[in-house]
């Protein structure tokens, strides 16, 4: 149930910094800019946040939105479900979603041995690709992935799907943890990759090329890390992951925060968890270079910005009412965002039975 709330003597997180003192009104669903006959909250110097937004997770189970919701996350991007009907059951809850559904991937490798990966999901030739993303464009999907592992799909074939993507109208999202695979995925034009290597740090021509064309990373550091240290992996190394994320954030690339969270079975011993693997990835980002706003930027305006999200994001008349407010100064230290009091989702206040 959503009613007019009044945040008095709360800090307000502007994009930069925290604002002086001030007051934020919650009218029924949107941020409204007049307080008279709510309800009054003191904030008692407390910082509000935008609601943040995971750009990457996979949604698998009801309860990973109210693990999701209970830290914050207002908005989750997944990244890969199916089929159509659990997407769709995901859709108009807490937290708001958008969904690729399912993903283009190459035959033989990890993800096509994914349980319940659906055979149309595997791709062989250029020429599937325009089908493939017809049939995602049908059932509703909000943007077009693919999954570049190794060789299994050859460059022809991840143009082919991005190049039906942007025909569509679609945001294309390419999925590349390798250092070849981040090169095939920036000279296809993917608009959004997401992962960063393990293998080896991104070159300066490819980050160059990124950065000349507009392209955006999301780079799951919080997954990076629990790959690395969680199965030692020859040849990986997480300080790859983390100094890519460095290069290309110097290159003026925009940095999105993801966290690649998963709740299905899986071999690491340190899962990726949905809602509090968030905050951990903007700790990652700072510690790779990002400062404290960057990486709250990170996870609000620049996916709502990228993603085409334009009523939320920031804390503005006007906008969703999906806010955080928190104890602390999270654009001086990061690890505040933690500190949760109260948490809305579209004007409705989000109930916490744990975290």
């Amino acid at each position: 149930m959503t009613t007019k709330t009044v945040l008095t003597n709360v800090r307000v997180f502007d994009g930069t910094g925290l604002t002086e003192p001030t007051t934020v009104t919650i009218d029924g669903a949107v941020i409204g800019d007049e307080p008279s006959g709510g309800q009054v909250v003191d904030g008692g110097g407390a910082t509000v946040l935008p609601g943040l937004i995971d750009a990457h997770v996979h949604l698998i189970f009801p309860d990973d939105l109210r693990k999701l919701a209970e830290h914050g996350v207002t908005t989750a991007l997944d990244m890969a479900c199916w089929p159509k009907e659990r997407v769709d059951s995901f859709r108009g809850r807490v937290p708001d979603i958008r969904s690729a559904g399912v993903p283009a991937i190459g035959p033989g490798g990890n993800h096509a041995r994914m349980p319940g990966m659906p055979a149309e999901a595997i791709l062989t030739a250029p020429g599937q690709a325009a089908p493939f993303v017809a049939h995602r464009v049908a059932e509703g999907s909000d943007y077009i992935k693919v999954v570049i592992e190794g060789d299994l799909l050859d460059q022809p074939t991840i143009d082919a799907v991005v190049a039906e993507g942007k025909k569509h109208g679609k945001l294309t999202v390419a999925h590349a943890s390798s250092v070849d695979a981040y090169r095939r995925a920036v000279r296809a034009g993917a608009d959004v990759i997401t992962h960063v290597p393990r293998d080896g740090v991104l070159d300066a021509d490819t980050v160059a090329r990124m950065a000349d064309r507009g392209q955006i990373a999301v780079p799951t550091l919080a997954m990076m890390e629990a790959v690395i240290t969680g199965l030692h992996p020859e040849g990986q190394d997480y300080a790859y992951s983390r100094d890519s994320v460095a290069a290309l954030h110097a290159a003026g690339v925009p940095i999105l925060a993801g966290t690649d969270a998963f709740s299905g079975p899986a071999p690491l011993p340190n899962p990726v968890t949905h809602g509090s693997s968030l905050h951990h990835e903007l700790a990652l980002l700072v510690e790779a270079g990002l400062t404290e706003s960057d990486a709250l930027r990170a996870a609000t305006v620049l996916p709502a910005h990228h993603f085409g999200l334009p009523d939320r994001g920031s804390v503005r008349p006007g906008l969703r009412a999906d806010l955080v407010l928190v104890d602390g100064d999270p654009s001086q230290d990061i690890k505040a965002t933690t500190a949760i009091r109260r948490i809305w989702a579209a004007g409705a206040e989000v109930e916490v039975t744990h975290r």
